[in-house]
């Protein structure tokens, strides 16, 4: 060989690399996609992934993010469907803080992720392959790269030879799909990705998640004995139906014992909202909740905030048992429930214990008859009062209550919600009322802009969904939409997004006024909340990325706009955006 062809010379290959290596990991790990922010650390994994291509070689697929934050949720959003860790690739500590909030996201959600950031070279004299050649390697050269994000992190780490690449990336995807599940970060200087080693046989069975925590048999025998005994026995839950077997455990526990389920910011159908045990969703209302407060024994499983003590909690003296796959909130520095019984459990492995308990016994069903009725009769007077509210608004305005039951109707078994409504979490919740698990979930964190990339996560997760996003206006700004919509168009990943447009920030002034409701703030006009003018969300959809774009701000077009929206994205393999006018924040 002479090294041409009749295309032109052959590339020469740079050997069994650490990138080739790292690549390789994902690949045997089962990670589908690297979301990548490429920048000038990663000529390595750049070589490697086209030598891969040119030679056939199976690895990952690569999905081009233009915006770091965004490359972050997409890859939330595509775990959160799959439950499967996915990979975001990013540049040295720029990139790293350009992830932004959605850090915090993962984190607070406990969505497992890897997260992949280069280093500036630390040679600089031509020593090593990889060594500096451009100015800005000297000013990207930090302390503690690691620390930028090490306080939401399950394990962070710097690679330093690619000889145990397999190892290390096996032990983060360890960590991050072992619960509580989470995001790992590592990172490798030029030098280290450019390092030629040998192939290494490790084996990622070798590094297998942790198994799921059960109760002890005591345990469960007195859980059972303390639900039986009970008038009122009430779940308080957040996030257990993010696992989709977990939620089938739960309604067949509280069908059969008439135990009632509350939703407490709930970022997964924890229960269908039609099961008459069902008894709502609590947020930041400022009035108590009345299950909590005819409650006689609350079981909280899986839940950060299963209530706000100030305004809404269980009465006192009522006992409390404490289930969950993080009881100490190791991420919270201030928590704690009067919970007299806590245990470290898996939700779907504890609540089939009971299932299992109880089916061992034969309880009287007099009482479980009585319980049973009365949750029916709250839950059949809930919905009643939701049906009530579905209504256009005084002159043909949009309510966010007749916005959201619209979508509703729309909603097949394969539609997937996105809730970022933020001031309208709960609005859309109730509203949407989802009926099978998995139908609705938000980024279990409180940092804005995750509904965009997530949408793209999803239905790259699973193409069959339907995703429709609904978030505010404030969300939608957050979410990089002119990125996101490019990336919807280049991945063919349509999905609808609803635009709740208040014109500004409701978020805040709700706070300043919970807490000076008769000051300054609550008599003013002008918060500095505002987006007038507003920005034309939909048309920066339509610029960057070929979306049916449309404003509706009378009730007696939404259903219309709604219907041409669906079409675009069902039918012309586009997405959409509705930009729907709301009363405005400070009215």
């Amino acid at each position: 060989m002479d090294g041409t062809s009749k295309t032109g010379p052959v590339p020469i290959s740079a050997g069994h690399t650490a990138s080739v290596a790292f690549l390789d990991a994902l690949q045997d790990a089962g990670v589908d996609y690297i979301f990548a922010n490429f920048g000038s650390d990663h000529p390595g994994l750049v070589e490697a992934l086209a030598e891969a291509r040119a030679r056939g070689r199976k690895l990952p697929k690569v999905i081009t993010c233009p915006n770091e934050m965004v490359a972050l949720t997409a890859a939330q959003g595509h775990a959160q469907v799959s439950g499967r860790a996915q990979a975001v690739v990013v540049h040295v500590e720029c990139g790293t803080q350009s992830l932004a909030g959605a850090v915090h996201n993962v984190d607070k959600g406990r969505v497992p992720v890897l997260i992949f950031a280069g280093a500036s070279p630390f040679t600089q004299f031509g020593e090593m392959q990889g060594s500096r050649n451009e100015f800005i390697q000297w000013i990207q050269d930090v302390h503690d790269q690691r620390g930028i994000l090490r306080g939401y992190m399950r394990y962070d780490a710097e690679i330093r030879s690619g000889r145990n690449m397999r190892q290390m990336v096996f032990r983060a995807l360890q960590f991050a799909q072992s619960d509580p599940k989470g995001p790992v970060y590592l990172m490798g200087a030029r030098e280290v990705m450019e390092e030629v080693v040998p192939p290494a046989a490790t084996d990622p069975a070798d590094h297998v998640p942790i198994g799921p925590a059960a109760l002890p048999p005591d345990a469960v025998e007195a859980l059972l004995a303390d639900l039986l005994a009970a008038r009122r026995p009430l779940i308080v839950t957040s996030y257990l139906g993010r696992n989709t077997r977990a939620v089938e455990q739960l309604r067949r526990l509280v069908g059969a014992l008439g135990i009632g389920v509350l939703d407490s910011v709930p970022n997964a159908v924890n229960l269908p909202h039609d099961d008459p045990m069902h008894q709502g969703c609590q947020w930041n209302e400022p009035r108590q909740n009345p299950a909590l407060a005819e409650a006689d024994l609350v079981v909280v499983i899986d839940s950060d905030v299963p209530w706000i003590p100030t305004v809404s909690k269980p009465r006192e003296g009522v006992r409390i048992w404490h289930l969950d796959v993080d009881p100490l909130k190791q991420q919270m520095p201030v928590w704690s429930i009067p919970a007299r019984r806590v245990f470290r459990a898996h939700a779907e492995t504890a609540l089939a214990q009971l299932n299992a308990g109880l089916a061992r016994i034969t309880p009287d069903s007099g009482p479980l008859d009585e319980r049973r009725a009365f949750w029916t009769a709250r839950h059949a007077e809930r919905r009643a009062a939701l049906a009530q509210m579905e209504r256009p608004g005084p002159e043909d305005s949009i309510t966010p209550e007749y916005l959201t039951a619209r979508v509703r109707a729309l909603m097949d078994e394969r539609t997937l919600i996105l809730n970022e409504g933020i001031t309208n979490y709960p609005v859309i919740c109730n509203h949407i009322a989802p009926t099978r698990a998995g139908q609705m979930l938000n980024s279990g964190g409180g940092s804005l802009g995750w509904a965009g990339g997530a949408a793209i996560g999803a239905k790259l997760a699973d193409p069959s969904l339907t995703v429709i996003s609904m978030l505010g206006d404030g969300c939608y700004l957050f979410s990089q939409p002119s990125t996101v919509h490019w990336m919807a168009r280049r991945y063919g990943t349509p999905f609808l997004q609803i635009v709740f447009n208040n014109r500004g920030w409701k978020a805040p002034r709700f706070s300043t006024l919970a807490v000076h409701g008769q000051g300054y703030a609550a008599a003013a006009d002008d918060l500095d909340v505002a987006f007038d003018p507003p920005p034309d969300h939909a048309a920066i959809a339509a610029a960057a990325g070929g979306a049916f774009a449309r404003k509706v701000e009378r009730a007696s077009d939404l259903p219309a706009a709604l219907e041409a929206a669906m079409h675009a994205v069902k039918h012309e393999g586009r997405a959409a955006v509705l930009d729907v006018w709301l009363p405005h924040l400070m009215a």
